[in-house]
């Protein structure tokens, strides 16, 4: 689970340079389109002034250590971003506050911190709330009322969606039509609170783009999107126990993505490491980013660095600076 102004004229230029080279020797893999235009698109990003065409947002899973570790509080979340990161979106997530999800005087706090620190509450990544694509119907409509909360919650302190993930066993078709069913169900609920419900590739079923595409299309819901992660394409895993023991089946991540883009109400810029350039070296984001903008989006790009090789905070404020290579802008 992982996410320095190093960047000045001749920093420019070797970035520049690298990034090309990433595009070149990535044009062959599967679902990264033409050469030339990989190649041609990196220049025009990073050719002079970059448009700026997407805002940048901090998703709090990548301070999860901090708040785990108790180095911050969750009520600190939205003032760090704005002092020490200087972003202007934030994206909650529910395991930090988990059983405040109904708590008016603390919500309102919250709502306030957000305020005072001029950041805007975008979202809240729900987790642990039951399988929205559990095949048996009882135990699917509980994880479906389990999310309503949050709904509430969400539109309490001004966000725009939750994020929820399309999990369950069975089959692939049967996992497909009972998170379809589920997903529906609590989107009509979000529909009348004005809410997205949204989803992100998060591993099983949810991470082949293809599936999760097809799920949502198949609600037909309008307020029942997409959360495309750069890097959550593992379909499945050597143990399901332990994640540190590696992935067995993986989804082409650029293909993935691209399958996703149509229904993206937020995107998540993951990072794990960097190369001496201050690349992001498990994704070509020359590539991803292409994808992201010939996709139309225009919205929040939220970091979610997760590495192990920084502190948290280095990792966050160096995602910063590769993003805004590619057009963020700090709102």
């Amino acid at each position: 689970m992982q996410r320095r102004k190093f960047l000045h004229t001749t920093g420019k230029s070797a970035l520049g340079l690298s990034l090309l080279g990433l595009a070149a020797a990535c044009a062959n893999e599967p679902g990264t389109g033409d050469s030339a235009t990989e190649v041609a698109s990196t220049e025009d990003m990073l050719s002079g002034e970059v448009a700026k065409w997407f805002d940048i947002s901090l998703a709090q899973w990548s301070l999860h250590k901090m708040l785990r570790g108790g180095e911050m509080d969750n009520l600190d979340f939205a003032g760090m971003a704005r002092n020490t990161f200087g972003v202007g979106g934030i994206e909650y997530v529910n395991q930090f506050f988990k059983d405040k999800a109904t708590d008016s005087d603390y919500l309102k706090e919250m709502q306030k911190r957000a305020m005072d620190a001029d950041v805007k509450s975008l979202l809240i990544m729900i987790d642990r709330e039951g399988d929205l694509g559990d095949t048996d119907k009882k135990a699917r409509m509980q994880a479906v009322e389990n999310h309503y909360k949050w709904i509430d919650a969400a539109k309490y302190l001004g966000c725009h969606s939750i994020r929820v993930n399309a999990a369950g066993e069975g089959s692939r078709e049967e996992v497909a039509k009972a998170a379809t069913e589920g997903l529906a169900t609590l989107s009509e609920y979000g529909k009348e609170r004005d809410i997205n419900v949204i989803v992100e590739n998060h591993g099983g079923y949810s991470s082949d783009g293809q599936w999760l595409a097809g799920v949502i299309k198949g609600t037909g819901m309008d307020n029942c999107g997409t959360l495309p992660d750069f890097g959550n394409f593992c379909v499945e895993r050597n143990n399901p126990e332990k994640w540190e023991d590696g992935c067995k089946t993986e989804y082409d991540r650029y293909r993935g993505v691209e399958e996703l883009m149509p229904f993206a109400k937020a995107v998540s810029a993951k990072a794990y490491d960097f190369d001496a350039a201050g690349l992001v070296t498990e994704t070509n984001y020359a590539k991803m980013m292409k994808i992201v903008q010939d996709a139309g989006y225009k919205g929040w790009i939220g970091i979610e660095y997760e590495g192990n090789g920084l502190t948290e905070k280095e990792g966050i404020k160096k995602t910063i600076e590769v993003l805004q290579q590619f057009g963020g802008r700090l709102g």
